[in-house]
């Protein structure tokens, strides 16, 4: 993706010649509508969602609309993508906004900007509770974190992943106070029931939810109590989507981000967006429409910006979000990944990390996958539900606890309690913390394990936390009584420069090495998400993948030892499809020869090997 930023006009220009959606899109954004709704209220809809798609237009300036004409969706994203995560205020300082400050300090460190392209900004909407996830006002910026003016200073060097948390809003919103207060206009706007029993204990069982929590929430109004769903927390009101109304006005607010420069938006907690009780309201037929729906509004009009869902559900639910390939997300993220890493890791065993991977596969050259370890929220289980029998999960769970994690829970079938996620620092996550282990040790295997997800098909993601390797802060945890905070420490500016500048500290070491790995991976088109991926099986402690270009001109074998021993390799060449004997490792800049039509290596504990044939690595320097 092109980090030539080519901004919207401030207001539309209405002199423009007049635009109207093409008949093909007409027709297909038609029918979308009809099965969400009716016939009836589609044709009562249509004209509005017409005049947003109409506005949107006059705000683009030519060169834009020029732009959108030589778009390859197939490289939309490369190999040069990597995506930081961070809270508007991870980093803060006395004399500056914390927007500004996270601006001036990406800025202040040349190294950054030449690995990291994309920045993913949570949530930095006014709220209420859960650390910006449950939005006030979806349309202005916390004025505590900044302004509109920061976040576009912030897309000036880089791209910019928006969250859409549009599944709900906060109880002290706008439209929420209104419906409480009995105006006609916001009736709908919520799913509301005058009494509890409404909702059926039968309903209620099979209602799946990330939440132990009862999922309808008592509010006193104007006209007596009312009992409105809430899928997360009492502070978090979903929408109903069953009302067009509601599906409008975020088409509306989808569009407004794009005005102001995101360039992909992440539909966050998409899985739960339509309530149908009876159903399991999660991953909907409909829910897939509103996500099909939204991918044609942004076809129509701003197809150089892509649709992540975020759906921490069991890998098959997950990938379903990529639709046929060209009709939902261009990505979804990979949540089977980390807890499969860290079963490698726990069990210096790999085996079930590369049958896993095995399996990745993309419906098209469109789609990719978001290659996260660790996020805001924590290392999610439900990606590998169907994948790791319940004894090597509650192995991960119990390893966790012993580096001191917390462990969240859902109501599962039945209304059971069922693990959720893991709530830890990845750092922490590998590393005891009893001072036993050496400090290079402890990062070697930490690098080694973050390397797993540049390797991968896809575009790897890393949360903030996880580029510095924070410990956990049960301190936090204790003051807050949230466990999610274990991995949402505020930084101090002029403590991170400061520990950035200590050649010896953890941080330090860590920049250093995990960065190495992430420029060279930005440099081979071998890692191109749309590049072909071998799995290779060539001994349980070591994962292993040979990467090739999209056109087929490019090789790279990467090596991980998920394991604290030594591990004698021996791989055929055949094997790789290559017969070059001279190959180049591009981490450790060393040159390796095959000997009798194979290679033989040793890898040290927790070693990361990349591989090049020396001639390409000759082509590429010659070019």
């Amino acid at each position: 993706m092109s980090q030539t930023r080519v901004r919207y006009f401030q207001k539309p220009d209405y002199t423009k010649p007049s635009w109207h959606i093409p008949p093909e899109a007409k027709e297909r954004i038609l029918a979308r509508l009809c099965y969400l709704y009716n016939e009836t209220k589609a044709q009562a809809w249509m004209p509005e969602l017409e005049r947003l798609l109409k506005l949107h237009q006059a705000y683009k300036v030519s060169e834009m609309i020029d732009k959108e004409q030589d778009l390859a969706p197939e490289n939309r994203f490369t190999e040069k993508d990597v995506i930081l995560i961070t809270y508007g205020d991870l980093i803060v300082s006395k004399d500056r906004s914390p927007l500004h400050t996270l601006s001036d300090f990406l800025n202040s460190i040349p190294a950054l900007q030449e690995i990291i392209n994309t920045l993913h900004i949570l949530p930095f909407f006014p709220y209420s509770s859960d650390r910006g996830f449950s939005v006030i006002d979806f349309e202005a910026v916390n004025p505590q974190l900044g302004s509109w003016q920061d976040i576009e200073t912030l897309g000036e060097n880089y791209q910019l992943m928006f969250d859409g948390v549009f599944n709900h809003i906060s109880a002290e919103s706008k439209p929420f106070q209104e419906m409480l207060s009995g105006n006609p206009l916001y009736k709908d706007v919520f799913t509301v029931y005058s009494s509890p029993d409404e909702l059926t204990p039968e309903q209620r069982q099979i209602i799946v939810r990330p939440r132990t929590s009862d999922v309808l929430t008592k509010y006193d109004s104007l006209n007596g109590p009312v009992w409105v769903w809430t899928t997360f927390s009492p502070d978090q009101i979903d929408l109903n989507f069953r009302n067009p109304q509601v599906l409008i006005h975020v088409i509306e607010t989808l569009l407004l981000y794009v005005r102001q420069g995101a360039n992909i938006i992440r539909l966050d907690a998409v899985t739960y967006l339509w309530e149908e009780p009876g159903t399991p309201c999660a991953s909907l037929e409909q829910t897939h429409e509103v996500v099909k729906l939204f991918r044609d509004v942004l076809k129509i009009v701003a197809p150089n910006v892509a649709l992540i869902t975020e759906t921490n559900v069991p890998h098959g639910e997950n990938i379903s979000y990529f639709g046929d390939g060209s009709d939902e997300a261009q990505m979804v993220y990979n949540f089977a990944l980390p807890p499969l890493v860290l079963h490698a890791f726990y069990r210096e065993n790999a085996s079930a990390l590369t049958q896993w991977a095995k399996t990745l596969d993309y419906p098209s050259p469109t789609t990719t996958f978001f290659n996260i370890l660790d996020t805001h929220d924590g290392i999610g289980l439900q990606g590998v539900k169907n994948i790791l029998p319940p004894e090597e999960i509650n192995l991960i769970i119990n390893k966790a606890r012993q580096h001191g994690a917390f462990v969240s829970y859902k109501s599962g079938a039945g209304g059971a309690e069922e693990p959720y996620e893991i709530n830890s620092t990845w750092f922490s996550a590998l590393t005891m913390d009893n001072g036993q282990e050496e400090l290079a040790f402890q990062v070697k295997r930490y690098v080694a394990s973050r390397s797993i997800a540049l390797v991968l098909r896809g575009v790897p993601g890393i949360y903030f936390h996880g580029l510095i390797g924070t410990p956990n802060n049960v301190a936090n945890v204790l003051k807050t009584k949230t466990k999610r905070d274990i991995n949402r420490q505020v930084i101090n500016v002029e403590d991170l420069q400061e520990l950035s500048q200590d050649p010896k500290s953890r941080l330090r070491l860590i920049a250093y090495q995990f960065g190495e790995l992430i420029s060279i991976r930005r440099q081979h088109s071998a890692f191109h998400p749309n590049g072909e991926q071998q799995i290779l099986v060539l001994a349980p402690e070591v994962f292993a993948v040979l990467r090739i270009s999209p056109r087929g001109d490019r090789h790279i074998l990467a090596l991980t030892n998920v394991s604290s021993k030594n591990c004698q390799l021996k791989i055929p060449l055949s094997l790789l499809g290559v017969e070059e004997t001279q190959w180049y490792d591009l981490v450790c800049k060393r040159g390796w020869m095959a000997q009798e039509q194979a290679l033989k290596l040793t890898l040290q504990p927790y070693d990361v090997v990349w591989l090049i044939p020396f001639i390409e690595l000759e082509q590429i320097i010659e070019s």
